[in-house]
């Protein structure tokens, strides 16, 4: 029902809007505050009254397809509805209604027959749309998903279904694909109790029912059946959640499903389940599901799924809105490559920037000196960021190059010998921060004098204080050039390695041995006197001046 939909902001400032071609599903990520839960209750605003409101931020536009005569008269014919007794209608005019899922009441609308066919078939143009719309529009949140399955009313089961355990009680084939699921999560059998005569209600049970009629029927062979069973309103928030989101969309009838946090209640495997599980209902459908979502698991098992799907990457920072279609073979390699699914690098589609390190320790020291930064709310913190390591300095770029392919602020932190190797191994560096390939090569041949330089000191310059160890020229020409790369986001410790920062507390040992030595010296206990608060100079400011490229919103080496 929705073709398209047409945001207020692109990749960046500058940058055309974003224009989103409808899929089954589209899944809305980014970080905090970003936007991803606002512009569902925009699309639903929008939906339900087919027009913009004043105080939509994210959302400009949502463009409806057009129905043929057909289709209009065939959706039509399954909700129409007889009159009431004494209910009279005028020539012409038909009664429609569904019971909505969202509030589990029947919602019923007299229209024109003739005017509703006329006016599908140009959606931009009529008033009633929205009313047809409104009976196919569900959105649900972190209350409502988890009354979903509620005791229903069986209705008229000789009539066209009138909630969707009527329609899962009639349907055995869709019955037995939901148990499937069910049983595969959580080991019970998803059955319709009807033995509350005139309800259905859900139970889980530890046996399969050996017939339909052990589970349809109202013989004391279903109804020990059913008493056996446990009533889904006495199971956990996440089996009434997954359970109950997987019912409505298989067994319901909306036509545009808005789900804000689909996770909430289920640990990551259960969210990897969901996410596929939907993926597959929705494969082939013309139903459109839209998803905000703070899981990498979800997201991984939508795009596992093989359903077709956007992945819409929404940003807010000091008042300015982005929005980017992720590209999904992107998004595959980030989940199939190893290094990059071993380091958790598609969580960083959830932060505002990503930090990677050399190494473990590297990662657990700067990520201990940014929480010190904001915990004394000092401008040099930085905020809504994730530290992840690599395995060396050759494998940073391998993280930081498809993050910000993704438009995500990725920076790299090395050491100093980072200048030690030229080749691929540099050009490795200079291609993942997106450094124009005109500069390649001076960049190499500067590279190369430098390390030159520091050979010449006969030192090892890593450990003993890389570019102080230079005299004059030489060290400016060296700090001129690392400055180069930090416009970049390349940030290289000028002293050396991770080891140079916080002399003072007289840290010993090399890598881990350092680590937990340096922690210990630093102290736990912010009340204790000798506990390590921020200070002027040293890391404090290396890492402010990582803030500052991640706040420069004309920064370097993002791709647009």
């Amino acid at each position: 029902m929705i073709e398209k939909i047409k945001l207020k902001s692109g990749s960046s400032q500058g940058q055309p809007n974003l224009e989103i071609e409808l899929t089954p599903i589209t899944v809305f990520v980014g970080p905090n505050n970003s936007g991803k839960s606002r512009i569902l209750i925009e699309i639903e605003k929008f939906s339900r009254n087919t027009s913009g409101q004043p105080n939509d931020l994210i959302l400009q536009n949502l463009v409806f397809k057009s129905l043929t005569k057909n289709e209009i008269e065939t959706e039509l014919d399954k909700i129409t509805q007889k009159p009431k007794f004494n209910e009279t209608i005028d020539a012409g005019q038909i009664i429609i209604g569904k019971v909505s899922s969202q509030e589990n009441s029947a919602v019923r609308v007299k229209v024109n027959k003739d005017e509703v066919v006329r006016v599908a078939q140009n959606p931009s143009k009529n008033v009633w749309y929205s009313r047809y719309i409104n009976l196919y529009t569900l959105r649900l949140d972190g209350t409502n998903r988890l009354n979903l399955l509620n005791e229903q009313n069986a209705g008229d089961l000789q009539s066209t279904p009138t909630n969707h355990l009527s329609h899962l009680f009639i349907d055995n084939d869709l019955r037995k694909e939901l148990r499937r699921i069910i049983y595969e999560a959580f080991g019970k059998y998803y059955v319709i109790d009807p033995t509350n005569i005139g309800k259905l209600r859900v139970r889980l049970s530890d046996e399969e029912p050996k017939s339909e009629r052990e589970e349809k029927g109202w013989e004391n062979e279903a109804i020990n059946f059913h008493k056996k069973a446990l009533l889904i309103d006495e199971a956990s928030d996440g089996v009434k959640a997954f359970s109950g989101i997987l019912t409505t969309l298989l067994a319901g009838d909306p036509k545009i499903t808005l789900i804000d946090e689909p996770e909430a209640f289920l640990h990551p495997a259960l969210s990897n389940k969901l996410g596929k599980e939907i993926g597959k209902s929705l494969r082939n459908s013309h139903k459109r599901l839209l998803v905000a979502t703070h899981s990498s698991s979800f997201l991984m098992g939508c795009i596992q799924s093989a359903a077709p799907l956007n992945i819409v990457r929404l940003t807010y920072k000091n008042g300015v809105p982005t929005s980017r279609i992720l590209p999904k073979e992107k998004i595959l390699h980030l989940m199939r490559h190893p290094l990059l699914r071993s380091t958790g690098v598609l969580n960083g589609l959830f932060y505002e920037t990503v930090i990677v390190t050399e190494a473990d320790s590297d990662r657990a020291f700067y990520q201990e000196i940014n929480e010190r930064l904001l915990s004394e709310s000092d401008s040099r913190g930085i905020s809504n960021c994730l530290f992840i390591n690599a395995q060396n300095k050759q494998t940073v770029w391998e993280i930081v190059k498809p993050l910000r392919e993704l438009g995500i602020p990725a920076v790299g932190i090395v050491d100093i010998d980072v200048l030690k190797e030229g080749g691929q191994v540099f050009t490795k560096l200079l291609d993942g921060a997106f450094i124009p390939q005109l500069n390649h090569q001076p960049y190499h041949n500067q590279r190369k004098s430098l390390y030159d330089a520091l050979n010449a000191t006969r030192q090892n310059w890593k450990i003993n204080g890389g570019i102080d160890l230079l005299n004059g020229g030489d060290k400016e020409a060296c700090s001129n050039f690392l400055n180069q790369l930090t416009d970049y986001g390349v940030f290289v410790i000028q002293k050396g390695e991770l080891e140079s920062w916080l002399k003072h507390l007289n840290a010993s040992g090399h890598g881990s041995n350092w680590l937990i030595d340096i922690f210990s010296k630093m102290g736990d206990n912010p009340e204790d006197a000798n506990y390590t608060k921020p200070n002027n100079g040293d890391v404090w400011d290396f890492i402010g001046e990582v803030k500052k490229w991640v706040e420069n919103p004309n920064k370097k080496g993002i791709p647009k």
